[in-house]
């Protein structure tokens, strides 16, 4: 058997893996990426529109999807975090081979597709179309890939889900919700458990070819998630229910200064919804644990 010494040598003497990741400056990019770059084992490439400051194997790229800049003729694999349909159709079109594919779609695709907005059924099919689009073009050239459908994210304080909760409740010192009407099951999922299962599944068959929700660790209550959301804030703010027509009349004011825009129609009748979803089998195939709810006022951008 190799003696630690032995071990630790040959793992110095490896070269490091080659990744190409797509919205390395994003809220789950920056978490993967920190990721990558533990212990010297990949060299990444990594994309922004933004000038970014380089680290020791990490090369940043000035550009987007839809002006990439020069690329290698190969990688080891390909991290996409930004929008699935962004990459889909850079992906199709694209010379760069890589063994393996993990890229970052949502569950928006199966949530929003008897949407009543048109906007958001547009979104779910966009998604849809996307994921064909992504292992169609894997399997044409031989590539492996896996797609991962996040549920609402949050932790980096960048989202547009709790993020925006706790903003608008610092604009109107409290947050209002329709009493009664806010039991539908959410599990919110941190952008560092993202982070680790784009890692994890990328060496295990299991995952190839394959797409995967992935919910947080636990299951709460749409009023609950906003509650714990709201006792996280520094200073906490109050949630505040009111009986539907008044909440309607409330919201209306408000979004006729320019305020909550977010609680559209379709949003609120979602807040009854349940929108969870089975995590068994990214639980069996590459072991993913994700941790409970509990956000912190740094999650929330403050």
């Amino acid at each position: 058997m190799p003696s630690p010494h032995a071990i630790a040598y040959a793992e110095r003497s490896t070269p490091p893996r080659t990744a190409l990741l797509l919205g390395g400056s994003g809220q789950i990019g920056a978490a993967l990426l920190a990721r990558l770059l533990e212990g010297g084992r990949w060299s990444v490439l990594a994309l922004s529109r933004q000038p970014q400051h380089a680290r020791p194997g990490l090369t940043w790229l000035r550009g987007s999807l839809q002006q990439m800049p020069a690329l290698p003729s190969a990688v080891e694999a390909i991290f996409s975090t930004g929008p699935l349909d962004a990459f889909a159709h850079w992906y199709a079109g694209s010379g760069i081979d890589a063994a393996r594919v993990v890229a970052f779609g949502s569950t928006s695709l199966g949530t929003k597709q008897d949407s009543d907005s048109a906007q958001e059924r547009d979104l779910a099919a966009r998604l849809r179309q996307a994921e064909q689009t992504v292992f169609a073009r894997a399997a044409a050239t031989g590539a492996h890939a896996t797609l991962l459908r996040p549920t609402l994210v949050y932790g980096a304080g960048r989202d547009a889900s709790l993020t925006r909760i706790a903003a608008l409740a610092r604009r109107l010192r409290c947050f209002p919700l329709p009493r009664g009407a806010t039991d539908g099951l959410r599990a919110p999922v941190h952008v560092d458990d993202l982070a680790e299962a784009a890692l994890a599944v990328l060496d295990v068959p299991a995952t190839f070819d394959q797409a995967y929700a992935l919910p947080g660790g636990e299951r709460l209550t749409y009023r609950e998630m906003v509650t714990r959301t709201l006792a996280a804030m520094s200073p906490p703010a109050r949630l505040l229910e009111l009986p539907p027509p008044l909440f309607g009349v409330v919201v209306r004011a408000a979004q006729s200064v320019g305020v909550a825009r977010a609680l559209t129609g379709a949003a609120v009748s979602r807040m009854r919804q349940d929108l969870v979803f089975d995590l068994t089998p990214a639980q069996r195939d590459f072991g993913y644990a994700p941790r409970g709810f509990a956000p912190t006022a740094a999650m929330l951008g403050q």
